[in-house]
This record gives C-alpha cells, sequence and structure tokens, in this order.
C-alpha cells in the first residue's frame, strides 16, 4: 500500500465532508465503546491482566531473539518452514517463491494487515497469481479495490447500501432483482461466491495473532470460519506474521486472548481461536502438505531500546482508535496507511518515516483515552510527543508553527510575563467575546472555528481563579 500520509490534512477534509462516511462512524464508534464497557464490567480481574500482560510483552522484548530462534526450532521440529524476511521485499519474495513452488494460480487469504502493508495482493498479481480475501469486509474492499480502514473491523466505514450496490457490480452471475432485505442476505451471498474459491485455492494465506515459542503454534483470532477454511484446504499454508507476535508459552497467550476480543469487540472471546503446528500429520484428517511461517521485521527491529519500543507490545485490539475523537470524526483512510489512529500516529513514523507521516503524531486531541483503554498500558500520547519533538529538531512543521511554539517557550520561561500576558488576553476575550459569549472567527485558530464556535474565556486565568480561591481558604 502506498502511504498518502503526507497529505493528512486534505485527506481530513475530504473525511469530514463526506456524508457517507460520517454516516458509517456515528453508527459505529459508540457500539464499540458500548460493548467494551459491558465486557470488562464482567471481568473483574482486567486491571490484573493488562499488568500481566504488559510485563510478558516487556519481558519479551528484552529477550526477543532468544523467543524467535525457540519458535522457529519448534515449528521445524513439527515439519514447517520458516522465513527470515528483514524487509518488505523479502517477505513478498519469499511468499511468491512458495506459491510458485506450489505451482499456485489461486491463493486464499485470512485478513492480514501485514499482508496491507507489504502490498502483497498487488505483488502477487502482477506475478500472475489470483489473490481472494475471505474475510468478508475484506472481500468487500477487495471488490472497490480500497484499503481497510481499521484493523479489526476493516469496512466499516462502508453502509448497507454500499455493499449491495458492489455486490451487484461484481455478482452479475445472480439474479438482478435479488433482495437484500438484511445484513444476513449480504453474508449469504458473500459465503456462496467464496465457497468455490476456497476449493480450488492452491494455497491459504494467513496472519497471525500470536506465535507461541513452547510450541512453535500461530494462533489466528477470527469471527468468520473463513480462516480455518484458508488453513485447512489448501495443500500449502503460509502463516504472514511480524516478529513481535512472539509469545513465550501457552499460559501467556490465554493472558492475551482475555484481554484482546474484550478490547476489540466486547466478546469474552472471540467466534474462533484457532491453533496452528506444523503441517498435517499421519492421523489428521485435513491440513495442509506444507506449513511456512514469513517472518517480517520490516523496521521493528530498529524500534527496540528506543522511545518507541513499547509500540511492539500492541496486540492490534483497536481499542486506542475505537475511543479516539480524531479517529472518530476523520475514520481510518485520512491517516493514509496501514495503521490508523493512535496506534498509526506513533508506528507509521517508524515504518515509513517521519517525512512522510509528520502530521500523524499530531493529529491527537492528547485527551489520553488511547493510554487509558489500551490493554496493554502502551503510552500512546507520551510517544506521540516523541514524534513531535523529532518533528521540530528537523524543522518538518510549517515556520508559521515552529514560530508560535518559540513564543510559547519564551514566554514560559518568564512565568511573570506569562501571566500578564494571558490575563490580558483573557479578558480582552472575555470583553470582546462576540454573540452568546462564542467566536464564529478568531486569528490564528481557522482550523476550530471553521467547523464550530469557539466558547470565550469568562475573563480569568487558572492562575488568578487559584490565588484567589487559595486567600479565600478554599483550597
Amino acid at each position: 500500500m502506498r502511504p498518502t500520509s503526507s497529505a493528512f490534512i486534505a485527506n481530513a477534509h475530504k473525511a469530514i465532508a463526506d456524508a457517507g462516511l460520517q454516516k458509517a462512524l456515528a453508527r459505529s464508534k459508540t457500539n464499540w465503546q458500548a460493548r467494551r464497557a459491558a465486557a470488562l464490567a464482567g471481568l473483574p480481574e482486567f486491571e490484573a491482566l493488562r499488568d500481566a500482560g504488559r510485563s510478558i510483552k516487556r519481558h519479551v522484548m528484552s529477550n526477543l531473539d532468544f523467543y524467535l530462534e525457540e519458535y522457529a526450532g519448534r515449528v521445524e521440529q513439527a515439519g514447517g518452514q520458516v522465513h527470515w524476511c528483514a524487509t518488505a521485499d523479502e517477505a513478498r519474495e519469499a511468499v511468491l517463491r512458495i506459491c510458485r513452488q506450489a505451482e499456485a494460480r489461486t491463493v486464499t487469504k485470512g485478513k492480514s494487515m501485514v499482508s496491507e502493508e507489504l502490498g502483497l495482493n498487488e505483488y502477487l498479481e502482477e506475478h500472475g497469481i489470483v489473490p481472494v480475501e475471505t474475510d468478508l469486509g475484506e472481500y468487500i474492499l477487495q471488490l472497490r479495490n480500497e484499503p481497510p480502514s481499521h484493523i479489526t473491523g476493516p469496512a466499516f466505514h462502508l453502509n448497507r447500501e454500499d455493499w449491495e450496490e458492489s455486490f451487484r457490480e461484481h455478482h452479475t452471475h445472480l439474479a438482478a432483482d435479488r433482495v437484500f432485505a438484511e445484513r444476513k442476505d449480504i453474508v449469504a451471498e458473500a459465503r456462496g461466491v467464496l465457497r468455490d474459491r476456497f476449493t480450488i485455492a492452491d494455497v491459504g494465506i494467513t496472519g497471525a495473532n500470536f506465535l507461541i515459542a513452547e510450541t512453535g503454534s500461530s494462533v489466528i483470532v477470527t469471527n468468520e470460519g473463513n480462516g480455518d477454511l484458508t488453513q485447512t484446504l489448501p495443500k500449502v499454508h503460509i502463516v504472514l506474521a511480524t516478529i513481535e507476535k512472539v509469545v513465550p508459552t501457552l499460559e501467556d497467550c490465554a493472558t492475551f486472548l482475555r484481554l484482546l476480543a474484550r478490547s476489540a469487540t466486547g466478546q469474552d472471546i472471540s467466534v474462533y481461536t484457532t491453533f496452528s503446528t506444523g503441517p498435517r500429520r499421519a492421523p489428521d484428517l485435513d491440513g495442509p502438505s506444507e506449513y511456512h511461517v514469513v517472518l517480517v521485521d520490516n523496521g521493528r527491529s530498529s524500534m527496540l531500546g528506543t522511545d518507541f519500543q513499547e509500540m511492539l507490545h500492541c496486540i492490534r485490539c483497536a481499542a486506542c482508535m475505537n475511543h479516539c475523537p480524531v479517529y472518530s470524526v476523520v475514520g481510518g483512510h485520512a491517516y493514509g496507511w496501514v495503521y490508523p489512529g493512535p496506534l498509526g500516529a506513533v508506528l507509521d513514523p517508524a515504518l515509513i518515516g517521519l517525512d512522510e507521516a509528520k502530521h500523524l503524531p499530531a493529529a491527537s486531541t492528547f485527551c489520553g483515552k488511547c493510554e487509558s483503554v489500551c490493554p496493554m498500558k502502551i503510552p500512546l500520547p507520551k510517544m506521540m510527543r516523541h514524534w513531535r519533538e523529532r518533528a521540530f529538531e528537523r524543522q518538518l512543521n510549517p515556520p508559521v508553527e515552529r514560530s508560535m511554539l518559540r513564543l510559547w517557550a519564551f514566554l514560559a520561561q518568564r512565568p511573570a510575563l506569562y501571566r500578564l500576558g494571558t490575563r490580558i488576553a483573557a479578558r480582552m476575550m472575555a470583553i470582546f467575546g462576540g454573540k452568546n459569549g462564542k467566536f464564529s472567527r478568531l486569528p490564528l485558530a481557522s482550523g476550530w472555528t471553521d467547523a464550530r464556535d469557539m466558547p470565550a474565556p469568562e475573563g480569568d486565568t487558572f492562575f488568578a481563579r487559584y490565588a484567589r480561591e487559595e486567600r479565600a481558604g478554599r483550597i
């Protein structure tokens, strides 16, 4: 996927003006939040699980080489093969090589964000291999030639009329007068179309939520049966996973599974949680004859030992973006690359470069909600500040913004002058507060007032009020 993160501001304006997207965002954002809250209410030990999960991840990141080698050894003991890939190019070439050895013409895929990161579908198509997305959301996006807008609900930006339009356009072998009365009609049609794809596929590609060093197993978590069909029906199964997905033991994996679904979709556990360990054995009734794991670094090892290492703790639940006020207004496509929301604001600059993704760390209100809901307690606002500092040091932000920051720094280092200036500004704004005490236009704040009114101050500053309350003995 070619990034357009450098155009975030233009992308955001376009998203805000998109009535269909705003309809989908309004419908979805409250549902995710309510379901997560309900799921957590029934799990009093959730905070203890968060602490345990964070401790496991910290331990793994401090010993990542050891656990990756242990995992690879277990995979090979089970009859599988591991392909170590430092770059996106190496990963794509490894997948293509496996497909060619299998003489594959059609490949089915379970949902995999890393395959989006690699641009794998386009690469396979360029080399004469047809990839078929089998996750319902990914399937409709493939028909529409669109990237995902969310990491767990890739097509949540679409409304039902969008699905119906695309199905009628592409499923021309079906009756033109068929009726889509309910969501289940869409699901049934997709299931019928995809059934033949599963049976003719030569290779199946899945992602992995976790890789277990103790057993050499890969774990996928889905709410559809497509993941199981993708990895059991074809003769070759390829697991495409990034290096930070490894966990030490089955017990550790269980800890993360208790956190993942509750944080993502508000379920106690997903409908399908599938463990795969190597190719089919002699007593097995089904399964692939070949099992390959393509382990992808693609910039992640360079995050170890840096201010951004904790980003590698992420278990891809999407709780941060489900609660982000910026994401809830602009959606995922505005971020311009695979990983949107607060997650993307930290990870994308590390993977595609700060020059391309410089706007993303600034796409935050710094309300802190992302960190408060993250099951791994990843300090996302802190890491976004680190990226902002680096952008400022490299002079990547606009001159006007840099000048305003210098002015603020000058005043902040002179408390008496700062308090005098803010007191005068607050009183002047209170006097000229406009209609109903709000500003419809304000110099240097048009980004805010173009879309909403700004409340005028009441004429006092925090410091002045604090001093007054202190003198009165109320503090």
